[in-house]
């Protein structure tokens, strides 16, 4: 059995950004329950590890320390920084709350140590559902996330001379990571989301492809609303096991973010669960070696569900489909995978076949040539 990491205590579920944001961090607990409800942590390659804080240095390969040093402050209250300047706004995306600084590091820590496991050879791979805050900036925050913490450890593994391949498959576009490392050639970002012409951040065309040194080590594929799974597994495909036979990644970034689920309240994508067992599944049998991290996603039905099958996925075992017994009582959640999302119409589903297929042969006639392929 695989050795699979997975990072996690309460202290990362307990903040609240603002009564009645869509970000719930009690989500990451709903998962571990669930986990822990199938006995996963007693499993011979169940690793269960504890996060840390990330420090200043950490952080600042990514992030400008002015900006850094605002969070701290404005986290305790303090009136030193402005909140707006940094893009903390009480009714917006980002709302300032006490405590956001230790939750933030706290997060960004958790990455670095699903990092190190896998990096170090302690695990096969890692998963921190509390990861995945690809929206944040250089020097403000965005779109629920403080600190970026997949470009962190990216940025700490181009340090060390490694390739990465970071692969995105939450609804919105990847874009804090893509802008990270947009003229680099030592990491190729993959993003596959919902248009931006129907979502945040509203960017992530296909034709985003890079600048510099990184022209063709971006890439993007968006979606029309109520895309499903036949459309976005086969333009995963066309994709991704070609780039990274192409690129020779030494190790693959994945943001598992849930938001493209058909249950999702946030976006309008029609992705069931088993069309994320399935990504994962391959990004496993691909990768040289893999750190999965959370993201998005708001339905507190479907996140738990999706990250314990792909946690499952990265333990190499099928839980049982009959949720146990401890956590339908207490959730009103009987069965762990989907029946299905909901049917659309034919016209629909064609014409989100052809929108995703010109973004795929515009990624293949613009990027595949700067990678042999």
């Amino acid at each position: 059995m695989p050795k699979a990491v997975f990072v996690y205590n309460d202290a990362l579920s307990q903040h609240v950004l603002r009564e009645g944001h869509p970000m719930r961090p009690t989500r990451l607990r709903y998962t571990y329950e669930l986990l822990s409800a199938y006995r996963a942590f007693e499993l011979p390659g169940a690793l269960l590890m504890e996060p840390r804080a990330a420090t200043l240095k950490e952080l600042s390969v990514i992030h400008d320390e002015e900006y850094i040093c605002a969070v701290e402050s404005i986290s305790k209250g303090e009136t030193t920084y402005s909140p707006a300047r940094y893009n903390f706004v009480a009714n917006g995306d980002n709302p300032p709350y006490e405590g956001m600084y230790e939750a933030s590091v706290l997060s960004s820590g958790a990455s670095i140590v699903a990092a190190e496991a896998v990096l170090t050879g302690k695990a096969d791979t890692a998963f921190n559902v509390s990861g995945g805050l690809h929206h944040a900036a250089r020097s403000w925050a965005s779109g629920f996330c403080i600190f970026n913490d997949p470009a962190v450890i990216i940025g700490h593994m181009v340090r060390d001379g490694m390739k990465v391949l970071y692969v995105d498959i939450d609804a919105h576009h990847g874009d804090g990571v893509q802008n990270a490392f947009y003229t680099s050639n030592k990491v190729l970002t993959i993003s596959f989301h919902e248009s931006g012409r129907y979502l945040f951040p509203g960017t992530g065309d296909s034709t985003e492809t890079g600048e510099g040194e990184g022209l063709g080590y971006a890439v993007n594929i968006p979606f029309l609303p109520y895309t499903g799974d036949e459309v976005y597994l086969e333009a995963f495909e066309e994709i991704v096991p070609p780039l990274i036979t192409g690129f020779k990644p030494d190790v693959v970034v994945a943001q598992l973010g849930v938001d493209a689920h058909f249950m999702d309240p946030l976006a309008h994508l029609n992705l069931s669960s088993e069309a994320y067992t399935n990504m994962v599944t391959r990004l496993l049998e691909l990768s040289p070696k893999l750190v999965a991290l959370g993201g998005g996603g708001y339905s507190m039905d479907a996140v738990p569900r999706v990250w314990a099958l792909e946690y499952g996925v990265l333990l190499g075992v099928e839980f049982p489909n009959d949720i146990p017994e401890s956590y339908q009582k207490k959730y009103g959640i009987r069965k762990l995978r989907d029946e299905g999302p909901p049917e659309v119409s034919s016209e629909v589903s064609t014409q989100a076949g052809r929108f995703a297929m010109e973004g795929v042969d515009t990624v293949k006639r613009r990027v595949f040539q700067f990678h042999g392929l």
